[in-house]
């Protein structure tokens, strides 16, 4: 069984991940620490966890979970790159695929852009999402649950 993990707390397109967990009759887990209320969806697909607020607790939680057969969507490249050490897929909410040959360079990326906020160099946070993202996230959101799907059926 396929199972979509969201990592709920800074996730702009949970609805757009339940529509498709509905329709492909998935379950899902989102998982937040609790620091911003999020509404239940009131789905019977889908269960809200809660974890402590400890730093990088629904990270673990998802990562000591999440399996071969299964979808992560979160914008976090360590937990991305934990998915897919577990042999989970893993989708950023812009429609980014993070796979075994792109993860390592977005990880360096990570490091270089947070030692330029360290010293006062780096900019903002993400861009806005547009609805091309949206669509993007939809589009690649789709293929990875299809091919989850296939290997479940091994």
């Amino acid at each position: 069984m396929v199972t979509l993990f969201i990592d709920a707390d800074a996730c702009p397109v949970r609805e757009e991940a339940f529509r498709v967990a509905t329709r492909l009759n998935l379950s899902v887990r989102v998982v937040s620490n609790g620091s911003r209320p999020i509404r239940p969806p009131g789905l019977p697909n889908v269960e809200m966890v809660t974890v402590g607020g400890k730093p990088d607790e629904s990270d673990d939680w998802i990562a000591e979970r999440v399996g071969p057969t299964d979808v992560c969507v979160t914008a976090d490249i360590p937990l991305a790159s934990r998915c897919l050490a577990r042999g989970a897929r893993a989708l950023s909410h812009n429609g980014h695929v993070w796979t075994a040959d792109n993860i390592g360079p977005a990880l360096a990326g990570r490091e270089v852009a947070r030692h330029l906020r360290e010293i006062g160099s780096g900019g903002g946070g993400p861009p806005p999402l547009t609805k091309a993202d949206r669509s993007r996230f939809l589009s690649a959101l789709d293929a990875l649950v299809q091919a989850a799907l296939r290997g479940a059926r091994r």
